[in-house]
């Protein structure tokens, strides 16, 4: 059957920038999963994803025009149950009526239960016509589009005004309406380096008649490797990097049509404002992308991305220029302004920013910060003064002009503004750096003083938003506690401190009474469940639940206890020994008496004094490698006992009559349990 390729394109208007990319997707694979389900592919699905501003479309190799022939059969009720004193049952009678057969064209088949009655028949293959229509519309019904919109008196609602419909199956139109627009070959190009209709001669040369007819690169990858390659290129020559991040490119590629990259800048002057701000603003708010010299520092020049080839592109850099000139000037004078006020003298207004209806302020927050941060520091062997000070200081920067102005600014301003007031410069990058990490594998602070304060932010809003109720669930984390305690972890797992003891210091600084009492319990087991999540990313599920099972309270080890782990469960006597654990601890749950020490005038047994022997040896090795940190030889150690453990199993009934002696073999289980069990519940590892 002859196979050719099919193009489907919907013009727009100019459609959201930061959902092109995926809108285009969507649509490309929803097609092309419709017309496989369909049997209207020669093969797999093969196609290519087109998306411009102003147009969505897809390309799909070997397309048939007809739907093979398909062997139908349909199944219906068990032989058993079909026919009644030779004649047929209700339920045959009304499964052959229902598939438009007599009793007599029904055959036997085995449905892998058993056997059933079935009717047959070849189901004649469909045009493609006849099925292109849903499965088009059934595409655009499954974009992810979270608001649609209608247009003049059309009742079809969509995210972008339609205006034109493509539909190709190699030079033919296949007729059919989607969106109350009948299909056809002609389209549009650019808004401007084209004029009047494009029509398309085949589905194969939509590509290259938009690009040179249309000036049009349909391919949205296309046009964003052509611009990082241009980017790149012109920052070379200029010996510059470029300062912009995948969704400002992604943003970009999806503003232009034909894109060209141009070379611009600004006056001198304004380097003397924080990069920080220029570069969101060119970011931002002009989406340019900023240059960085060799010693990362901010330019004077800047590279944009036009929409228009012309050749005199003058007029397109200088009002750029002048655009960006006036963003600019307000950032300068936001800056200035700021200037005119110390962070201290700015805490009171704190008072007028609500933090949380039933917290209260930031100013009240700003109390529970100092203490918490103090705290820490202390535990750490920090300056505990610069830490209080630095949590001090740490939210005055959200009632500056400045942050008003770029939210995303808030800490780098508190920076720059508490070395403008001359506070040390440890309190200021701490002012900067405890909001991190912001985000998964964001760095962590650089120093104690940082880590305290970061800790104390993240500890109190973690225990006090969960303290009044509000608590994720499912999806929803409005408060992206989380993240806090993600970021806890990872700052922990760097310091010995007790996470347990912190959680009760966050909860004792908020008023009494105002915080459900079991708030320190429940975030603890929070962090627990999260601790699980964020190690789970490098070890295996049974590794990481035999370390916690052992509830460490300190982080700072856990990295060497997983290794540990992770090189005992190699040995050949791992998994005997982690049976014998999980048996040891089924026991232990069967004693009668409280455990304690071993009697050994009451070891009867060559096999239980041996056993005793063993540990008894054992137990001055494990504790000494556990004491250093050596946990890799505390486990390994181990696996000397294993024959010892084997013949007591063997050859010792615990459970034996005498209480007494009874009571002697659990003790010295448990004391066998204690040793196999310092670093992690070994019973736990899988095989």
């Amino acid at each position: 059957m002859t196979t050719q390729t099919l193009l489907i394109e919907l013009l727009t208007e100019e459609l959201p920038p930061k959902a092109l990319n995926n809108l285009g997707n969507h649509f490309a694979a929803s097609v092309a999963e419709g017309l496989e389900k369909a049997q209207l592919i020669d093969g797999a699905a093969e196609f290519t994803a087109y998306a411009s501003p102003r147009r969505l479309a897809v390309q799909v190799k070997n397309v048939k025009a007809v739907q093979a022939d398909q062997k139908i059969v349909k199944k219906g009720p068990a032989v058993a149950n079909a026919m009644k004193d030779g004649a047929p049952t209700k339920a045959l009678e009304g499964f052959a009526r229902g598939a438009g057969a007599k009793i007599e064209d029904l055959t036997i088949v085995h449905d892998g239960k058993q056997d059933v009655y079935a009717y047959e028949y070849v189901q004649t293959g469909k045009p493609l016509g006849e099925l292109l229509e849903d499965i088009i519309n059934q595409a655009v019904k499954k974009l992810p589009i979270p608001k649609v919109m209608r247009w003049g008196n059309s009742t079809f609602t969509f995210v972008r005004p339609v205006h034109g419909l493509i539909v190709l199956h190699g030079g033919y139109i296949v007729n059919v309406s989607v969106l109350g627009l009948q299909s056809g070959n002609q389209t549009l190009g650019h808004r401007f380096l084209s004029s009047g209709e494009i029509t398309i001669e085949n589905a194969d040369s939509y590509a290259t008649q938009m690009r040179e007819q249309g000036k049009v690169v349909a391919s949205f990858a296309e046009r964003k490797a052509a611009i990082q390659t241009a980017l790149n290129e012109q920052a070379g020559r200029l010996k510059a990097t470029v300062a912009a991040d995948e969704a400002l490119l992604d943003e970009v590629t999806a503003l232009v049509e034909y894109p060209v990259v141009l070379e611009a800048d600004f006056e001198e002057h304004f380097l003397a404002v924080p990069q920080e701000c220029l570069i969101l603003t060119m970011q931002q708010n002009q989406k340019y992308f900023p240059l960085l010299d060799q010693n990362g520092k901010l330019m004077n020049r800047f590279l944009l991305v036009s929409n228009l080839q012309t050749d005199d592109p003058s007029h397109i850099i200088q009002g750029n220029e002048r655009v960006l000139r006036a963003r600019l000037s307000d950032a300068e004078f936001f800056y200035k302004q700021d200037q005119k006020a110390t962070l201290e003298s700015r805490l009171p207004k704190l008072a007028n920013v609500v933090y949380h209806n039933k917290i209260g302020s930031q100013a009240e927050r700003i109390e529970r910060l100092q203490s918490i941060a103090a705290h820490i520091a202390k535990a750490l062997g920090a300056d505990a003064a610069a830490a209080e000070r630095a949590a001090r200081l740490a939210k005055a920067d959200l009632v500056t002009e400045m942050v008003g102005e770029f939210p995303e600014l808030q800490g780098t301003m508190g920076k720059y503004y508490a070395r403008l007031d001359g506070e040390t410069e440890e309190i200021a990058e701490a002012v900067e750096q405890h909001y991190q990490p912001r985000f998964a594998g964001d760095n962590l602070p650089n120093g104690k003083v940082a880590t305290a304060v970061a800790l104390a932010d993240k500890l109190e809003t973690l225990v006090g938003i969960w303290g009044i109720g509000l608590i994720p669930t499912g999806d929803k984390d409005p408060y992206a506690l989380r993240r806090a305690a993600l970021g806890i972890l990872r700052m922990l797992m760097q310091y010995g401190l007790d996470v347990n003891e912190l959680i009760q210091t966050t909860f004792d600084s908020f008023p009494k009474g105002l915080l459900n009492e079991k708030t320190p319990s429940e975030t603890a087991d929070f962090m627990q469940a999260r601790l699980a999540v964020l190690l789970q990313n490098d070890y295996p599920q049974d590794i990481v639940a035999a370390v916690l099972a052992k509830q460490p309270r300190r982080l700072d080890d856990l990295t060497a206890k997983l290794q540990a782990v992770a090189a005992f469960k190699q040995l050949p006597e791992a998994a005997a020994l982690a049976a014998a654990n999980k048996r040891v601890q089924n026991l232990l749950k069967k004693a009668d008496a409280a455990l304690g020490e071993v009697d050994e005038s009451l070891l009867q047994q060559d096999e239980e004094k041996a056993l005793y022997a063993a540990a008894q040896g054992l137990q001055p090795k494990i504790a000494a490698a556990v004491a250093e940190g050596n946990f890799q030889t505390a486990l390994s150690e181990l696996a000397s006992v294993k024959p010892q453990v084997d013949a007591f199993f063997d050859g010792v009934m615990v459970m034996a009559e005498d209480s007494a002696v009874k009571q002697n073999r659990l003790n010295l289980l448990n004391r066998l349990a204690e040793q196999m069990n310092a670093v992690a519940d070994i019973a736990l590892l899988s095989e």
